[in-house]
């Protein structure tokens, strides 16, 4: 059984004056990107299955930016979640999916990425340590059940920075 998770970070977002950061939308850039990032998951991912996205407003605005069509499951557990958070949220996944994108923020998504990776010593894991820009893209790869995921069981196979 092979299961696909990837991990993304919402697009750039404004900062407009008077608004709370759960409310702040995208800017121009971060919709731009976030379109690549979708360009380029229909391109080169398998098709997605299935959707988790933090129900702030930038990661609604970024998912709908990808043009990404599965079915989605907004949650406010991903809006600060930490890395055990994330893990406990992906094990609950329905075996049936086999890909499933998450859209959420940082430090949550990256130190998540981190956390599964067991070849922390490749190139995309170097990459990702350094940074993890606004519509990156982290994806791993796990070779059992959602339920069974953990800490370095799954191999980070790519890392995209949409630009």
């Amino acid at each position: 059984m092979a299961t696909t998770l990837i991990l993304m970070r919402h697009g750039k977002s404004a900062y407009p004056d008077g608004v709370d950061d759960h409310a702040r939308p995208l800017a121009p850039r971060g919709e731009r990107e976030a379109g690549l990032a979708g360009d380029w998951l229909r391109a080169v991912m398998p098709p997605i299955d299935a959707v988790r996205c933090s129900t702030a407003q930038r990661t609604r605005q970024t998912l709908a930016a990808t043009g990404i069509s599965a079915p989605v499951d907004y949650t406010d557990d991903i809006y600060e979640a930490n890395p055990h958070t994330l893990i406990e949220l992906f094990q609950l996944t329905d075996d049936a999916i086999d890909t499933l994108l998450v859209v959420g923020h940082v430090p949550g998504i990256p130190w998540t990425a981190w956390e599964l990776a067991a070849n922390r010593e490749s190139d995309q894991a170097t990459e990702l340590s350094r940074k993890f820009p606004t519509s990156a893209l982290a994806v791993l790869e796990f070779n059992r059940p959602w339920a069974q995921l953990g800490p370095g069981m799954g191999e980070l196979t790519r890392f995209h920075v949409p630009r």
